[in-house]
């Protein structure tokens, strides 16, 4: 058995429930899972955006001090913070589950994971580099953001079972159990940087460099894509397997991504037909909608800068709550 997850809050729903209806329609042999870093207790969807697929939320995968990492992080560090621990809660209670892979949200997959799944029977591990070749330019992203933020991308990232992939799913648990931090003058973002170790760590993790895993904007310089019938290629004769949508907002369907400036979308006819298919599908499944709720585990951001500083603090608690609220 082959398990793939994401991560996300309900604001992100219409991403996953996309997802999700891409893995359907082209790996149903993949047991699917929404990883929720939310609470539905007492929350209501509308019929029509009552998602499909099994959602686990977050108190149920039992994470030790999980509520001081809610102090601690935002939004995106809470969900990034939380994924080694759900890896280790599906190799524990799917024992028939050899394979187990993380994508982002915001990600179509489009062709079987035929080739995946065999680089899994033979490796321990696989990931994806944010670039294969350099860039010409100083513009964003850059070799040098991708060094802060970490060579590898973490909206992609396959385990196989084994006992060194759990001792090494262990230690990046406690690693990001305190920092998985926007931190880069500290040298952390998220939880990137951490990845660094995995080829290291565990030796026999794959590189996979085919032009089709995780195709997104900051590889965009050296991949260009067709569609032929159904089916898209990169770089001419490569099948698209999955294109990573990181940073885009179906509400601004001009801007390729807010992360970047290296490409306007109106400039890349390339990369049309693949936005347009990703904008109508997180307006069909809910976009909107999903937006409107907030996180229940997110405190409010005075609230939580002076959980994240007060141990560096000597003063009376309800004073720096007072001087964080008026910053």
């Amino acid at each position: 058995m082959t398990i793939a997850f994401t991560i996300c809050s309900i604001n992100y729903l219409a991403q996953a429930r996309t997802l999700g209806d891409s893995l359907k329609s082209t790996n149903p042999d993949v047991l699917f899972f929404i990883g929720l870093v939310d609470a539905l207790n007492g929350v209501e969807f509308e019929d029509s955006y009552a998602p499909k697929y099994p959602m686990i939320e977050i108190d149920k995968i039992d994470i030790r001090d999980f509520q001081e990492m809610c102090d601690r992080y935002n939004i995106t560090e809470l969900n990034t913070a939380v994924k080694p621990f759900y890896f280790t809660y599906f190799f524990k209670h799917y024992p028939e589950a050899k394979n187990v892979i993380y994508f982002d949200p915001d990600i179509i997959v489009f062709q079987p994971l035929t080739e995946l799944k065999h680089s899994l029977s033979n490796h321990s591990a696989v990931l994806t580099p944010h670039i294969n070749t350099p860039i010409e330019d100083q513009l964003t992203p850059n070799e040098l953001h991708h060094l802060n933020t970490g060579v590898y991308n973490l909206g992609f990232v396959a385990f196989s079972r084994s006992e060194e992939n759990t001792q090494f799913i262990s230690w990046w648990e406690e690693k990001l159990r305190y920092e998985c931090l926007i931190d880069l003058c500290n040298g952390l973002f998220v939880d990137q940087n951490w990845m660094n170790f995995l080829p290291v760590f565990v030796p026999n993790t794959h590189l996979e460099r085919n032009p089709g895993y995780n195709a997104a904007y900051w590889n965009l310089h050296e991949r260009a894509f067709k569609q032929e019938d159904d089916t898209f290629y990169v770089n001419g004769t490569d099948p698209l397997i999955f294109f990573h949508y990181s940073g885009y907002d179906p509400a601004k369907p001009e801007i390729l991504s807010k992360y970047q400036d290296r490409f306007e979308l109106g400039k890349r006819k390339d990369l049309t037909a693949l936005f347009d298919l990703y904008r109508n599908n997180l307006i069909n499944n809910g976009n909107a909608y999903y937006r409107k709720f907030p996180c229940a585990y997110i405190k409010p951001t005075p609230v939580r800068r002076y959980q994240r500083v007060r141990k560096f603090l000597k003063m009376p608690v309800n004073y720096v709550i007072g001087q964080l609220e008026t910053i």
